[in-house]
């Protein structure tokens, strides 16, 4: 992961309440209608009521890879008593292709914050192999480290999110300037 992603990583603390510090070493590519998401953008929830548009990179149909999508601010950011919740994710996926050519085991639940912003975060990660990763029995108070450390996924290999807020919100949170 090039530095300034990792700073914006930092600052908006996804690396530190979610995710260890990793390296990205496979693009992912999220977008939403023809809108694609970057580290701290903002979307409101009707740009966001149906599943994105996931393109994973790698090398090789072989490789498989999970996506997970996860709210660490829920129900708010002030007391996050359902950090993180799960959102959606999808296992199988094989290098080079989407979402969409992965086994859907967690359907997608659209973002509705009603309090504050939240930040939605993408995470994916490599697979030992095919068919050896399973759906957890919650959305609630899932834990993206203990589920990676559980499965042997390792280390995240690529990550987005996004800040989502109600409808009607106004206001934002200042997105990281990168620092060189």
């Amino acid at each position: 992961m090039r530095r300034r992603e990792r700073d914006a990583l930092v600052v908006a603390r996804v690396v530190g309440d979610v995710l260890d510090p990793f390296n990205r070493s496979v693009s992912l590519r999220v977008s939403y209608n023809s809108r694609e998401v970057t580290n701290g953008c903002e979307f409101r929830p009707s740009a966001v009521a149906h599943q994105p548009r996931v393109v994973v990179g790698g090398d090789d149909l072989r490789t498989f890879y999970t996506l997970v999508m996860v709210d660490p601010d829920a129900p708010s950011p002030s007391n996050p008593t359902l950090r993180e919740y799960l959102h959606w994710m999808v296992t199988d996926i094989p290098g080079t292709t989407g979402s969409a050519f992965g086994s859907e085991v967690v359907c997608y639940e659209q973002p509705r914050p009603s309090v504050g912003i939240h930040r939605v975060i993408f995470v994916l990660f490599q697979q030992p192999g095919r068919e050896t990763v399973y759906a957890p029995h919650w959305r609630h108070n899932f834990n993206t480290r203990v589920f990676a450390a559980q499965y042997n996924l390792g280390l995240p290999v690529a990550e987005v999110y996004f800040n989502c807020q109600r409808e009607s919100g106004c206001g934002g949170r200042r997105a990281p300037q990168p620092t060189d």
